[in-house]
């Protein structure tokens, strides 16, 4: 029986911008902050895009609504990723070691800190704290696959 394969790779464009801040934790913190603030900006708009599109109704009040969820997703998840990658840099300078266990604490810390910011419930803080810390994990094996 014959094999048939497939093989290629598939990358995507790299784009850094280079921001000292005059240490590495603020380095690293702003970086995380603009990349995924970028990301959840532009989903943001291609999703109001969308709706635009599929209503066809597009107006001045349309855009100042799509700005302001831009700007509001953007700075929300980019705080997020400012504060894990903050976290993970803390805990692999505390610990020492460069490995997996420093995304989970990073991710768990994290989630417990972003949701005690915004509810008192324990359990709420404490669900938070398991759900950032097992993403923050996945997604770190998942880049050891990569």
């Amino acid at each position: 029986m014959p094999w048939n394969r497939f093989s290629g790779s598939l990358s995507s464009p790299k784009v850094d911008v280079a921001i000292d801040m005059g240490h590495p934790f603020l380095n690293l913190t702003l970086d995380g902050f603009l990349k995924i603030g970028t990301v959840a900006a532009s989903r943001a708009a291609a999703e109001d895009a969308y709706h635009v599109v599929r209503k066809g109704n597009v107006g001045r009040h349309n855009f100042k609504q799509t700005l302001k969820k831009m700007c509001k997703e953007g700075a929300y998840w980019g705080t997020v990723a400012g504060v894990y990658v903050g976290m993970e840099y803390g805990v692999e300078r505390i610990r020492g070691s460069r490995d997996w266990k420093n995304a989970m604490i990073g991710g768990a810390m994290t989630g417990a800190l972003i949701s005690a910011a915004t509810s008192n419930d324990k359990d709420r803080i404490m669900i938070d704290a398991i759900t950032g810390g097992a993403v923050a994990t996945a997604a770190e094996f998942l880049n050891y696959l990569t």
